[in-house]
């Protein structure tokens, strides 16, 4: 089928065996479920009728679905349901019964207005585990409140930090607050797995506040922020945004070479130091008595960053990046995506795998989708397949349902059916 791998194989990957339910739309959602479903998880994607997820119209260039969906949602199969009716409600707690997880990111309340909520899930099925994304938890006083990444990137204090200081703070290029909830939320279905399967039978499953998973947007950002709040506690001191370099640490940052591109090198280390300014043609800054440890460095950043600006002018990026490498001091391009497509590294860890994908045209066009991390062995696992088309698998999976409600051999749980896995 096309966008589809007939070559992987999930049955050889840890999490094959057990099955998924996204409830997700937008980013961080799916993609806590693609996580598990990268590593040979079975995850059932609700979607809803007509539209399905939003992000299948994000970024469409062409065609009718977008790269960025069939990036999030690889691996997985959809189906549609209207959780606003009574049977797509039904549905949900019949496929949970034959779930391991329940993966959902609407706002707190959502699923419980539905009844659909924890004690329905867990009524349904007494081991699943619930992971819930939102922007700022499930409990506390803004926890009803909406929230995409972009606001709890702000509120976790992470956005003060990115910019130059002589302008207002911006955004990176990317939904990083979805992808590290999405992170959190993914290694939280795996520990509360573990747990539960570390449970004897006379102790019994675990309880249901012991499985679900409650991830906040906004605590996920806040977590990457290091010595943020003790640096403010124990010092007083309230970090600032520096652009390309990092409080404390230099020479670190980016460089522009004599053919318009750009490198980074980071050659804060002592020893290093001393490897990158000998490199650079500057042995009086290499034995530079206050240069020798990191705060001399960093009182005097200006003076070294415009030291090997002046050295990146001179030299193209290729000629610049053989002289840091032969000194051994960390460095490299700053790729575009072209860069990326053709570089030996990626490619040779499986980290560009090509799909035969729709984009509108009269033929599919081979596209490349970025590979599975963390690596298993010595190159990424294959992807099955990329995002599914929507409804694709809807009449599979719940014509598997409605036959095992009829199937007399079938293990009744609470008006769903428990698969039985080896």
């Amino acid at each position: 089928m096309l966008g589809e791998d007939p070559s992987a194989d999930s049955n050889a990957l840890p999490l094959s065996g057990f099955r998924v339910l996204e409830l997700g739309n937008y980013i961080a959602g799916p993609t806590a479920a693609r996580l598990l479903a990268d590593f040979g998880a079975e995850v059932i994607k609700v979607e809803r009728p007509d539209t399905g997820d939003e992000t299948r119209s994000w970024r469409l260039y062409s065609g009718t679905t977008s790269m960025l969906f069939r990036t999030l949602n690889r691996n997985k199969k959809s189906i549609v349901l209207d959780l606003k009716t009574e049977e797509g409600r039904r549905s949900v707690l019949d496929l949970a019964a034959t779930c391991d997880v329940v993966v959902e990111n609407f706002r707190p309340g959502t699923l419980e207005k539905w009844g659909i909520g924890p004690d329905a899930l867990d009524a349904a099925s007494p081991n699943v585990v619930l992971v819930r994304i939102s922007a700022f938890g499930q409990t506390g006083p803004l926890s009803k409140r909406p929230g995409f990444a972009a606001v709890a990137e702000a509120y976790s204090g992470f956005r003060e930090l990115v910019g130059d200081p002589d302008r207002p703070p911006v955004r990176v290029g990317v939904s990083i607050g979805d992808t590290v909830a999405a992170l959190y939320a993914g290694f939280g279905a795996v520990m509360a797995l573990l747990h539960n399967r570390s449970r004897t039978i006379e102790e019994g499953p675990l309880p249901l506040s012991s499985r679900v998973i409650d991830v906040a947007l906004s605590e996920s950002m806040f977590s990457v922020l290091e010595s943020l709040i003790p640096d403010y506690l124990a010092y007083g001191v309230e970090r600032q945004r520096l652009g390309g370099r990092m409080e404390g640490i230099a020479p670190s940052n980016a460089y522009t070479c004599s053919d318009g591109l750009s490198i980074v090198v980071a050659g804060n280390g002592d020893a290093i130091f001393v490897r990158y300014m000998l490199a650079i043609g500057r042995p009086d800054l290499a034995t530079d008595p206050e240069l020798s440890g990191g705060a001399g460095r960093w009182k005097r950043r200006d003076e070294l960053d415009e030291a090997i600006g002046a050295w990146a002018a001179t030299a193209t990026r290729a000629e610049a990046l053989a002289v840091l490498d032969a000194a051994e001091v960390p460095s490299g391009p700053i790729n575009t995506a072209a860069d990326i497509c053709t570089d030996e590294q990626m490619l040779s860890r499986n980290m560009i795998q090509q799909f035969p994908v729709d984009t509108g045209g009269p033929d599919p066009v081979s596209v490349g989708f970025p590979g599975i991390v963390p690596v298993i062995g010595e190159r990424s696992v294959s992807i099955r397949n990329v995002g599914p088309e929507l409804g694709q698998h809807t009449d599979d999976i719940l014509g598997e349902l409605a036959s095992a409600r009829t199937d007399l051999g079938g293990e009744q749980v609470n008006g769903g059916v428990r698969r039985h896995r080896a």
